[in-house]
């Protein structure tokens, strides 16, 4: 279905839906669906939330304010702690949000234990070493303590230059793999440090004898080349850092920069995780009917709609037993090692049959931005902000639905379910 469709499609349901529930709960059967909500340009612009966030979330609760359905917040944020993100979200919907229904990008890190112990350095902004010891990582290293460290390195800003010939640095751990949170403050510094780490092979103090290949595992966190915050126009994310690492690591060496994973929207893993956390709310609050369809709600085609559709053909795949599920890689996965730690989560057993997506026109897309009538346009005339190691399949940035905003998202999925 091409994207205007979509959009017509979505208005004839929310016609059809009439006005909202009020009052006692609607539905006296538990829900068998879940909402996944990204943040940004869905809920919030910057630190102002949507107007229709708002009312979505009443039509969501009961008459005390209880969640009627499983919810998972979904951001590709991660400059912060879960705990923060659930306090923000709570001011701006003005209802209790836990942190376990929070899924920033760095989050399925939990997963990753192999790199646990290793000692990883560590970019982006925010409390990155907090986070970090939070996901399990023991042994740690920021840009600025590497940067104190070797004072030569960070030579690009004249007015940090040292005046004199540092000491020899002793004593400074081998750093043995990077994860990159999000986009870091002086992007110069990190790019540079970066690249010297694995140039260096973890120690940049060191000469180099040649260049390293394969090099120090990568993990990245939060591919959006683009978000939307307050200005009108987007801004960039943690997609345009790792595009300038990658050309400039591919200038320097010759080579491929390879990623160990890939998490965030739109890889696998952090769907998969997202499941199971759905999963996990149902059962706490005694919904003893399994959970069959999710809801993805997002503004970036690029990031949400493509993530969704992706886990919509993972599932498929899995139910028609095309693939063991995490045993092949999918072609569009971010890397052959992101399905194998989907294995981690096999007390997970999936009866989740479905993922749609809901594309809202209150952030990154627009429904008048002139998108291809046909989807064989697509291939020439769209431009792909997804990540290199992601193929551009038309078909995963096409939307299930088109709607206004995320309140029209909650009021077309109950309507498809029968729920109010």
């Amino acid at each position: 279905m091409a994207l205007r469709g979509c959009l017509r499609a979505g208005r004839a349901l929310l016609r059809a839906a009439g006005p909202p529930a009020r009052g006692v709960c609607a539905a006296a059967r538990p829900p068998a669906f879940g909402f996944l909500f990204d943040v940004d340009g869905v809920l919030v612009r910057g630190s102002q939330p949507v107007p229709a966030a708002r009312r979505a979330f009443q039509r969501l609760a009961d008459g005390s304010g209880r969640l009627r359905v499983p919810v998972v917040f979904l951001t590709n944020a991660g400059n912060c702690l879960r705990s923060d993100k659930a306090q923000e979200l709570s001011r701006a919907l003005e209802m209790q949000v836990s942190p376990e229904q929070v899924i920033l990008s760095h989050s399925p890190l939990q997963l990753f234990s192999q790199f646990h112990q290793k000692c990883m350095l560590l970019a982006g902004q925010g409390p990155v070493e907090e986070i970090a010891h939070n996901l399990g990582f023991k042994h740690v290293v920021t840009i600025e303590a590497l940067r104190k460290a070797y004072p030569l390195l960070d030579m690009v800003d004249q007015s940090r230059r040292p005046k004199e010939l540092p000491p020899p640095t002793t004593g400074f751990p081998t750093i043995e793999g990077v994860i990159l949170f999000g986009e870091p403050v002086r992007w110069e510094t990190s790019l540079q440090l970066i690249i010297d780490v694995l140039l260096s092979n973890g120690n940049p103090g060191a000469e180099p004898q040649g260049v390293p290949y394969p090099h120090l595992p990568v993990l990245a966190c939060n591919m959006d080349l683009l978000w939307m915050a307050e200005a009108k126009m987007p801004r960039f994310g943690h997609g345009t850092f790792l595009l300038c690492l990658e050309d400039i690591y591919k200038k320097v060496t010759g080579r491929e920069l390879k990623y160990e994973a890939l998490i965030g929207k739109p890889s696998t893993v952090t769907y998969r995780y997202a499941e199971y956390l759905i999963k996990q709310q149902a059962e706490k609050q005694g919904w003893k009917a399994p959970i069959r369809r999710l809801y993805a709600v997002g503004d970036n085609p690029m990031s949400d709609v493509y993530g969704a559709n992706l886990y919509n053909n993972y599932l498929k795949s899995a139910q028609q037993n095309q693939v063991r599920a995490g045993g092949k890689r999918n072609p569009q996965a971010a890397s052959p090692q992101t399905e194998d730690y989907l294995e981690l989560r096999k007390d997970c057993n999936s009866s989740v049959e479905s993922c749609d997506s809901i594309l809202v026109c209150t952030g990154v897309y627009r429904h008048d931005d002139g998108v291809p009538r046909k989807t064989e346009q697509c291939t020439t005339e769209e431009v792909f902000h997804g990540h290199r190691d992601f193929c551009f399949d038309p078909s995963l940035v096409e939307a299930s639905y088109i709607v206004q905003d995320v309140n029209d998202a909650v009021q077309l999925a109950f309507k498809k379910e029968n729920w109010s």
